[in-house]
């Protein structure tokens, strides 16, 4: 009984001591060589030394009761599996060819075909690293000048994927999940392989396409032709995710309906760009406007004003019009809404031009050729830029610089006064603060230019008559804005 219990003792000794060995053994198996990344015959060995590893594994578990166990071997497993896993993920990342990361996906099938007869926990767990070098190869953006071209042109029209007349975009995805498939044959279920190709198709398109998309559209140099085009086709390809659904669904026989089916985000990256694309283009427009805007040189002092608007205005008027002919093209209310927003931008603009603290002193001749060019923004607005505003909505923009420009012109404050603070009141979009403001800056022009002629007697008469109108609206300012 006492040899029977040393021999049970020593061989309790030596399974622990090969376990303890052989996991040792797998740690420097599984230690990748430095330059792995550089050629498939890197991968290759890796690999062969992993399968080698497990296939004598496998084997002393069938020939050799007790030495090793299947709770010992699948421990080993997952600790291979995760270092395996971590070191293609790293590896992978240096790599910029998608033609190797192919290859690399074909070498891990012949890897799980290898182990297909061994126990099933490896080949499930042969899935997972696929995965992850799939995750990677999403992430592999093509230039931005690829980007850009295939963003910028004229989309096609719509049809089916399996038809054959896909944009670009479309022929781009549809071919990647042919690829997969045939490279990913890994004897799964149609809903495994459905699911699969889903959760592909969805890093490629919430993955590398959004980030072209964002890179295109956020390049400093695009312009509004560019943005105009890119929302087009995004929403021509919003609309035609549904194929890319019916074509997936042809080669899987899995209906979108199954319960746990996997949903394609496709009309979501393809909105969310469009969404960007439509900002920008309000943007862009704006930082125009504002270019035009440094043009302006008003003589605020100016005895009369010119007979037309000033040159800048009259240019920037024309930009707009131009603009806005390429915008009838846009979807749904982006036109109309990027008409109102430079409308309101300009508007508020030409508002700070006019109220700036160094324009300390202002004529009324620079305020009339002022409302020239207001006259001509009105003018824009009237014309119908873009179609679909009812009335006179786009006027409105103007409203504030309007009422302003009238109430001084037609030097209407008993009016004002009178009405200030009641719904009807003619000049109801003044605030006596900008007024006030504007009215501090004509007191003190100069006699010379002969200013409110029509006012006064002399001088004197007109500083009177300002300093009234300014101190009633002082006590409007205090009573109803303290």
């Amino acid at each position: 009984l006492g040899r029977v219990s040393s021999l049970q003792g020593a061989r309790e000794t030596f399974e622990n001591y090969y376990r303890k060995q052989r996991r040792k053994q797998a740690r420097l198996v599984l230690q990748p060589p430095s330059n792995m990344h550089e050629t498939l015959d890197g991968y290759r060995k890796y690999f062969n030394q992993i399968v080698g590893f497990f296939v004598v594994e496998d084997h002393v578990l069938h020939t050799t009761p007790g030495l090793v166990d299947r709770a010992y071997l699948e421990e080993l497993w997952d600790m291979a599996l995760s270092k395996t896993i971590a070191a293609l993920r790293t590896h992978s990342s240096y790599c910029s060819d998608p033609n190797l990361v192919l290859d690399l996906k074909n070498l891990i099938v012949l890897f799980a075909d290898t182990l297909q007869a061994s126990p099933p926990s490896y080949h499930s767990g042969v899935l997972l690293m696929l995965f992850s070098v799939r995750d990677y190869q999403q992430d592999l953006p093509p230039s931005d000048e690829a980007a850009a071209g295939a963003f910028m042109k004229p989309h096609m029209p719509a049809g089916s994927l399996a038809a054959g007349n896909p944009g670009s975009v479309q022929r781009d995805a549809a071919e990647e999940v042919g690829r997969s498939l045939q490279s990913e044959d890994l004897h799964l279920s149609s809903t495994e392989v459905d699911d699969m190709i889903r959760k592909s198709t969805n890093l490629l398109l919430t993955r590398t396409l959004s980030h072209c998309l964002q890179n295109v559209i956020k390049r400093r140099n695009v312009g509004l032709t560019e943005l105009v085009q890119i929302i087009i086709n995004t929403t021509h390809l919003e609309k035609s995710c549904q194929f890319l659904e019916e074509f997936i669904t042809n080669i899987t026989n899995v209906l979108p309906e199954t319960v746990h089916t996997t949903k394609l985000y496709g009309a979501t990256t393809f909105k969310d760009a469009r969404h960007a694309a439509e900002e920008e283009i309000y943007t862009n427009l704006n930082q125009k406007i504002d270019q035009f805007l440094q043009l302006a040189d008003y003589d605020w002092m100016a005895a009369e004003p010119s007979a037309e608007a000033s040159d800048y205005l009259v240019d920037l008027i024309a930009f707009l019009r131009s603009t806005f002919a390429v915008f009838t093209h846009l979807p749904g209310k982006v036109a109309q809404t990027a008409c109102m927003s430079a409308c309101k931008h300009l508007s508020t603009s030409l508002m700070q031009l006019l109220l700036e603290a160094e324009v300390r002193q202002l004529s009324l001749g620079a305020l009339r050729q002022f409302n020239l060019d207001v006259e001509e923004c009105e003018e824009f607005a009237r014309s119908g830029p873009v179609p679909g505003f009812q009335g006179d909505t786009l006027q409105l923009a103007f409203i504030d610089l309007r009422q302003l420009l009238d109430l001084f012109l037609e030097w209407d404050w008993s009016t004002y006064l009178a009405d200030y603070g009641q719904p009807t009141c003619k000049y109801l979009r003044v605030n006596p603060t900008t007024a006030l403001i504007l009215l501090e800056k004509m007191k003190d022009s100069s006699r010379k230019n002969n200013v409110f002629a029509q006012f006064r007697k002399n001088e004197r008469d007109k500083q009177k008559l300002i300093e009234g109108v300014a101190k009633q609206l002082r006590s409007l300012i205090n009573s109803h804005h303290s």
